[in-house]
């Protein structure tokens, strides 16, 4: 039984590739938790705000779900944020 992420990640073969998408998906939503709190605003204000349920941003905030993209930008939007797309590595070609 796996006891270490390393054994773990070993385990479920997980390229790391996968690896560098659920990071950064973490990383976001790490980022969008942030945001709202720094705000001052509850799961459920910010679902008003967004004309979505709370139960989306609780799915959200607790990666329950990968977010929908549409959900995402709804929701930064109105925390007054947006997606930059900026390259994981300059060394890396396109």
């Amino acid at each position: 039984m796996a006891t270490t992420w390393k054994e773990l990640r070993s385990d479920l073969n997980i390229s790391n590739e996968s690896e560098q998408i659920i990071k950064l998906e973490k990383d976001i939503i790490r980022t969008m938790v942030n945001i709202r709190e720094e705000k001052g605003l509850t799961q459920a204000e910010l679902a008003r705000l967004c004309n979505v349920k709370q139960p989306v941003i609780a799915r959200m905030e607790s990666s329950v779900h990968s977010p929908q993209i549409n959900s995402l930008l709804k929701i930064l939007t109105r925390l007054g944020y947006t997606l930059e797309i900026v390259p994981l590595n300059t060394k890396q070609k396109i």
